[in-house]
């Protein structure tokens, strides 16, 4: 591999997912793969396959559609796990296990409760089993920002022996100093033996707002991998964020002198598919892809602006994505037409059924909304093909909001078939409508997060509702999106009692970290 090539590892499916509420069914992980072959990630890790029937499962269905990115599977270094995760890859066109183990003493004596030489050898027997599988084996030692030098010396030494072709260095707590960090990695890369046999990683965590800057560090060091996810997404403050990490090599590229593959002009509707579909919106003064990130409002930088872009910017909007919302159809647009739109979008239904589902919302929406953008259409297919497992169903809703009075709302639900009625008040019309459902559902369940926000803008726009509740430790999102923001609530929050209500497919994905 050519030393001016910086290869994107995301791990918005894996890491990403670990973060509250946002694990994903296997469509949903279907369609955000694709994006990211679209985008050209040179490695997508698609989950720990050994963590649920579920995620096997999904690894294994991107491993069979995805044909321009590697595949890859998280492991711990068990045979359990490595086994699992080869035969998610198998179908892949180009596979990767990735295994890890940590070597920091407190995470070996408290956590493994293993010795150093015991860590080593399990390390070794890992790689070499992964090897049966694929040669592409990746190796981390986790929490390796606060591992003893000599010792991940001595474990990278032992696993690139054994076969490991990428070596990962991973910040797991968020706790390295961009200076630090790029020290770290050159000492590692001078002192391991056949070091330049290797592709050496970084993965950065966020805890102390330095994931990228820690990353960049890294490859200004050597580094030629980077890990990072869609929006920063992952678990605490997340990880990394990939557009931020491509564009400052693209835009730096006096500073870097290397290059990435990646399709910058995919960033943005990448973006905001799994923010859709994660229910983590994007805060407006994101870099990159926030809605403000290329606004001006300061007249003295829009007069610039107009006078010579580059006074103000050092990147053009559209290189990452940004248009124009594009109208696409209207109320008198035919099937074929939406089902040709939604695969230029990148959006693939995967039966004659979901399509159906979705054009019927699609003609409910033409009927409140006149223009239909791309965005709209993203929000219509968020949850389409999980009708056959909706349990709760909203029939009808009535809300009286008056200054002075109370709020009250009537409301009407199919429970499991049943129709079922009740009224009830609040502190506001959307905090009754959901004590209303709760009283007849009786969930037990605890909202811990409601947010809001506008899908496109007008005053006619959709609002896209998120909802986040939790029950013995279970923890689900659910989404609802309507021209009224009160429907598009309660859309929301039984979309979200739906899935507490369905049979946990898989367990949290933490089951181990790098």
């Amino acid at each position: 591999m050519s030393n001016n090539k910086l290869i994107i590892f995301d791990t918005t499916l894996r890491d990403g997912e670990q973060s509250p509420g946002a694990s994903m069914t296997r469509d949903e992980k279907l369609r955000i793969a694709r994006a990211l072959e679209r985008m050209r990630v040179d490695v997508i890790e698609a989950g720990f396959a050994a963590a649920s029937p579920g995620d096997f499962e999904a690894i294994k269905a991107i491993a069979e559609t995805v044909k321009e990115s590697t595949v890859c599977s998280l492991a711990r270094a068990s045979e359990k796990d490595i086994r699992a995760a080869g035969e998610a890859i198998r179908p892949a066109a180009r596979g990767r296990i990735h295994t890890f183990i940590a070597t920091s003493p407190i995470h070996m004596e408290k956590k493994l409760r293993m010795s150093p030489d015991q860590v080593v050898e399990a390390a070794v027997r890992a790689v070499r089993l992964a090897r049966e599988y694929t040669d592409d084996v990746e190796f981390s030692a986790e929490d390796a920002v606060r591992s003893e030098m000599d010792f991940l010396v001595r474990i990278f030494d032992a696993v690139i022996q054994a076969g490991a072709k990428t070596i990962n260095v991973p910040d797991t707590v968020g706790y390295a100093l961009p200076d630090q960090w790029a020290a770290r990695f050159r000492e590692l890369i001078e002192r391991v033996p056949n070091s330049d046999k290797v592709v050496w990683s970084t993965h950065c965590h966020n805890d102390l707002g330095m994931a990228v800057a820690n990353s960049l560090a890294a490859v200004m060091a050597g580094a030629r991998q980077v890990e990072c996810t869609i929006n920063g997404l992952g678990e605490r403050a997340g990880n990394a964020s990939l557009e931020e990490v491509v564009m400052a090599v693209r835009t730096r590229r006096d500073a870097f002198q290397i290059e990435t593959g990646i399709d910058t002009t995919q960033l943005v509707p990448t973006s905001k598919l799994v923010s859709s579909i994660t229910g983590y919106p994007v805060q407006p003064n994101k870099a990159i892809v926030g809605a403000n990130a290329f606004a001006h409002e300061s007249g003295i930088h829009q007069d610039g602006v107009l006078k010579h872009r580059e006074t103000y910017e050092i990147m053009r909007a559209e290189d990452v994505g940004w248009t124009t919302n594009k109208l696409t159809l209207g109320k008198l647009s035919g099937r074929n037409a939406f089902r040709t739109r939604l695969q230029e979008l990148g959006v693939e239904l995967e039966s004659e059924e979901a399509l159906n589902a979705a054009f019927a919302r699609f003609k409910e929406l033409a009927d409140k909304k006149r223009e239909i953008y791309d965005e709209d259409l993203q929000a219509l297919v968020t949850g389409v093909g999980e009708e056959a497992v909706e349990t709760l169903r909203l029939i009808s809703l009535k809300v009286c909001s008056e200054t002075g009075e109370t709020p009250h709302a009537q409301v009407v639900l199919s429970v499991d078939g049943e129709e079922r009625h009740a009224e009830s008040v609040g502190g506001g019309p959307v905090d009754a409508v959901f004590k209303g459902i709760e009283s007849i559902v009786q969930s037990g369940s605890a909202l811990t997060l409601y947010s809001v926000n506008n899908i496109t803008s007008g005053t006619d726009a959709q609002g896209e509702v998120t909802v986040r509740v939790e029950k013995d430790g279970r923890i689900v999102n659910g989404q609802g999106a309507d021209t009224d923001i009160v429907i598009a609530s309660a859309k929301a929050y039984l979309n979200a009692l739906n899935r507490l209500r369905q049979p946990e497919q898989r367990q949290h994905p933490q089951l181990g970290d790098v």
